[in-house]
């Protein structure tokens, strides 16, 4: 096996109380060390691949001393994966396990996201048990993706508790939680050139909606999938007992949260214990969250946020990459941060738009565009630079950077809020058009670019209109500018204040932590 990848161990913190959680720190200090070992089951895509690492990251990092207990954790992904994500640094308690290249490979499976799903639910699954059968030492706890909809089975199985990792949004999570009051309120199925611009105001403390701003799965680009996210999101309601936990990765959380009479379709089954976790933060979703609290009788902790924070904090040596050289050389706040994300990306017609507003409005630009890299760095003229790839994080950091052209997918919007930079939203697919509703109307930190609609039913939006708006998000010294750039510092601020010691999401991880020593194995 190989280990996982370098993980900074912080100091211990105090443990903030959980309702009906002994803390971790009563423990008798004259106990026997004990061994609980943690495996991480992802689904395999980056944009939850990389959520699962920085969790397992943080539960490596914990003083185990806190709990008598040594921690260790075993991340499984295909060979494949491995070859992607293998070459970290190598910890002493965490390591990866592998299973073979039983599904297509992750370049290009953007093309066919369904079928994709498809084979990863039929193909994984065998090899995955055969993996946790050989383990050792035993398994104490599964933290597996929810789209993995048989986790639950498996570690029932087992006897091995199971924890679910949603990768998106409270908000979310909500609509496909409540998903039967679409259906009742007529809002499901849907014709969105009748209905789109209609409000959805009774899902629980989900603000007011519009139709046309609900994933797109409901009405468009991936309703082929909707049957299987009900599905995922139904699979916990087998539950034996239920510990509930929302895991939020943007880290604004300060509450330690406690939830009622929850819908047994949102349930997880674990064999002893379960824990569900989403990944956002209790201060930018605090009424989805305290809805889901008044809707489940099992215990809520958020704990993030699941981006590589630790290793842009801890990083102090100038980065090897060139594109850094050309960033140090921009003016302080100068620079558009451009991506549309890994995964699916606007059509051809409408990223020549792009290409040709970005050229058109002067403004410095840095564009990260896969496959058609090339292509646009010609197209674009001289104001920027357009690479395939880069350490995005530590990009959205540099001071150089005033701003994000963002897909709004959930790790890109988190890593936005992390860096406290404003947003040009440009949603495409699935959770991301409701992200961008939160990013513009809730949060009040950016702007739409795309016209209101669904996904790729939009009009071109032209190069026009794409220069001028970029010269206005860009203008640091307009008043609507300056107002937008200071709520989203006050953000960043409340997000990072959460992970440090004595914040919640550093108490919140120690009461997991706890839960899974205090089982009896």
């Amino acid at each position: 096996m190989h280990a996982l990848g370098a993980l900074d161990s912080p100091p211990p913190s105090d443990v903030s109380p959980i309702p009906n959680q002994s803390n971790p720190m009563s423990l008798p200090k004259t106990s026997p060390i004990t061994t609980r070992h943690v495996v991480a089951l992802p689904f395999p895509g980056r944009g939850h691949i990389n959520p699962m690492m920085c969790l397992c990251n943080s539960l490596a990092s914990l003083n185990p001393a806190a709990y008598n207990t040594d921690i260790i954790v075993t991340f499984i992904v295909t060979e494949e994966w491995l070859g992607f994500i293998g070459s970290e640094p190598k910890p002493d308690n965490a390591s990866f396990a592998t299973i073979p290249n039983v599904i297509p490979s992750e370049i290009g499976r953007g093309a066919d996201s369904p079928g994709f799903y498809e084979t990863v639910l039929r193909k994984i699954k065998t090899p995955v048990e055969d993996l946790l059968d050989r383990l050792q030492p035993p398994v104490a706890a599964l933290i597996a993706d929810t789209y993995l909809v048989w986790s639950v089975e498996i570690g029932n199985a087992r006897n091995i508790p199971v924890a679910s990792l949603w990768t998106m949004s409270a908000s979310v999570y909500s609509v496909f939680h409540f998903f039967d009051l679409l259906v009742q309120h007529s809002h499901f199925p849907v014709d969105l050139e009748e209905r789109g611009e209609e409000h959805v105001d009774y899902i629980p403390g989900l603000p007011s909606t519009r139709v046309a701003d609900l994933p797109t799965c409901f009405h468009g680009k991936g309703v082929n999938a909707l049957d299987r996210a009900l599905e995922s999101v139904a699979s916990l309601s087998k539950a034996q007992f239920f510990n509930f936990m929302i895991y939020m990765q943007d880290e604004l959380g300060s509450q330690n949260l406690y939830c009622d009479n929850y819908n047994k379709a949102l349930l997880v089954q674990f064999g002893r214990t379960w824990v569900s976790k989403t990944r956002c933060l209790y201060e930018l979703e605090a009424q989805v969250i305290d809805a889901l609290r008044a809707n489940t009788s099992i215990p809520v902790y958020h704990i993030g946020p699941t981006i590589p924070h630790s290793k842009v904090e801890a990083e102090s040596r100038p980065s090897e990459a060139r594109y850094f050289d050309w960033l140090d050389k921009q003016p302080i706040g100068s620079v558009l941060y451009v991506s549309q994300g890994s995964l699916h990306s606007a059509p051809k017609a409408q990223m020549d738009e792009i290409a040709d507003g970005l050229r058109e409005s002067k403004v410095r630009f840095f564009w990260v565009a896969r496959e058609a890299a090339s292509e646009l760095k010609e197209r674009c003229g001289e104001m920027g630079i357009v690479v395939p790839w880069c350490d995005q994080l530590r990009v959205l950091c540099h001071d150089s950077i005033g701003g994000f052209w963002s897909h709004c997918g959930w790790n890109s919007t988190s890593e936005a809020v992390f860096a406290g930079l404003p947003m040009l939203t440009f949603p495409i697919y699935w959770d991301q058009v409701p992200n961008s509703k939160m990013i513009v109307e809730d949060w009040k930190i950016g702007w739409r670019v795309k016209k209101k609609g669904v996904g790729e039913e939009e009009s071109l939006v032209g190069r026009e209109e794409i220069a001028g708006i970029v010269r206005r998000f860009m203008d640091l010294e307009s008043e609507e500018g300056k107002e937008m750039r200071r709520k989203a510092r006050e953000l960043r601020d409340i997000y990072r204040q959460a992970i440090r010691k004595g914040g919640s999401t550093y108490a919140n991880l120690e009461a997991f932590v706890s839960d899974i020593c205090k089982q009896d194995f």
